[in-house]
């Protein structure tokens, strides 16, 4: 708080009569980062009745989210490790992924390992991770990891037809 104080250049108790914690300054922070900020719209994704397509729309959407917040995520990412206030809240952000993921899932017609393998190429290609690794280190573009990451979930769902002979050829 004091480094906020100072940086802002107010004094502590100028800081505190606003902030009373350092959580309701985060919150506050947060709060004005995300309006600025926010994520892919779900419910936009769920009405796309191709499930390729559907998958293909969001993950254009989360790339460029990505791209445009890498540095925040980053620290954020970095810093859930260690301090409980952000492994908190961006418990919400985790809990986004998931629906995320669950919407990319509906209307594949999948069950036992299958589904879970699928479901785990999901959860992989919406990943901040992935993202970073494919464009940051990699040197794709977003279209590139999309496409890349389409063919991850489409050769997740395959697999499963080819282990039991049901492929066709």
């Amino acid at each position: 708080m004091s480094a906020v104080a100072a940086h802002a250049g107010v004094r502590r108790s100028t800081l505190y009569r606003h902030f009373p914690d350092e959580a309701a300054l985060f919150d506050a922070c947060t709060a004005h980062w995300a309006a600025a900020n926010p994520p892919p719209d779900l419910n936009s994704w769920s009405p796309i009745d191709d499930v390729d397509e559907r998958l293909a729309v969001a993950l254009r959407g989360l790339y460029a989210f990505y791209g445009r917040t890498e540095l925040m995520l980053a620290n954020l990412i970095r810093d859930e490790e260690t301090v409980p206030l952000v492994r908190e809240r961006f418990a919400a952000f985790r809990g986004y992924l998931g629906m995320a993921q669950d919407t990319l899932l509906a209307g594949r017609k999948l069950q036992g390992a299958a589904k879970r393998r699928t479901q785990a190429a999901i959860g992989h290609a919406i990943a901040f991770s992935t993202w970073r690794s494919l464009v940051g280190e990699q040197g794709l573009d977003d279209a590139g990891a999309v496409k890349l990451m389409g063919l991850l979930v489409a050769a997740a769902e395959q697999k499963h037809r080819a282990s039991t002979g049901n492929q066709a050829r």
